[in-house]
């Protein structure tokens, strides 16, 4: 198993279905956590399974507000943790957009505050986050980023899979995600001096109770014939945490199945 007993791991987005198998994952290979996610029932499920494990703290934040980002950082340091690892991992789906109450708009009618309220967390928030190690951790001590893309990053969507489904591909999650690789690769060699390394893993549909038809449809184009597993997504996340990781930098990796190959 992966030793992460000598990193302190700030997690974005850790509610989520990667986010909470990441905080599972990394408190189990001996790493200290810190999670983050909004106010909510995410956080709270968090707290409830975690709150009681010595190296696990939780504090709330909104990526997509500057303010937060800052204090949170802030908050950290003062409580004594000293971050190493950097999880860039929330994000707005399109799903969750539907999830808000609102039906799944077509392209057409998609709206310019739901495009931007995407890129705002997806991208944005990366960046903000990026730019508080960037004043706080980088050159102080030995430290990674690791910044999670998407199958659809740098692939294009495959529309008819979700014909008849209840959401769809949302244009602006597939934008926010190329646009992470592209942040990686600028931090990687701006950081490239100061002991810093950043790489983008890039997960492949991942199994969150879909039904028996959409995973077929999906399956036909992986080459594994499968959605992933989220503890197979973990298992690259928790090497790209890892001191086995320390000579790369400015990399993508995908998790995927097969399916960036064909």
């Amino acid at each position: 198993m992966t030793d992460l007993s000598d990193r302190t791991i700030f997690i974005t987005g850790s509610g989520g279905v990667l986010g909470s198998t990441y905080v599972r994952r990394m408190l189990e290979a001996g790493a200290r956590v810190i999670a983050t996610d909004l106010p909510g029932h995410r956080a709270e499920a968090l707290q409830d399974t975690h709150g009681d494990h010595e190296n696990f703290g939780f504090y709330e934040l909104d990526v997509g507000i500057e303010d937060q980002v800052t204090k949170v950082f802030q908050r950290v340091l003062e409580d004594g943790w000293k971050p190493n690892v950097v999880l860039n991992n929330a994000a707005i789906t399109g799903e969750m957009l539907m999830g808000a109450g609102k039906p799944f708009p077509d392209f057409a009618d998609t709206s310019v505050e739901d495009f931007e309220r995407t890129m705002r967390t997806n991208l944005t928030g990366a960046f903000m986050v990026a730019r508080q190690m960037d004043r706080d951790i980088v050159g102080k001590w030995p430290c990674t980023l690791v910044n999670v893309a998407s199958m659809y990053a740098l692939n294009g969507a495959h529309h008819p899979i979700y014909d008849g489904m209840p959401f769809k591909n949302f244009s602006a999650y597939g934008v926010s995600k190329a646009g992470i690789h592209g942040l990686t690769v600028w931090l990687a060699g701006y950081w490239a001096g100061r002991q810093a390394t950043v790489n983008t893993i890039a997960p492949g549909a991942v199994f969150n109770g879909h039904s028996e038809e959409f995973q077929r449809r999906v399956g036909e184009l992986i080459m594994a014939n499968r959605m992933a597993q989220p503890d197979e997504i973990a298992d690259v996340m928790l090497f790209l945490s890892s001191a086995q990781a320390g000579y790369m930098t400015g990399q993508l990796v995908n998790v995927d199945g097969g399916f960036s190959a064909w």
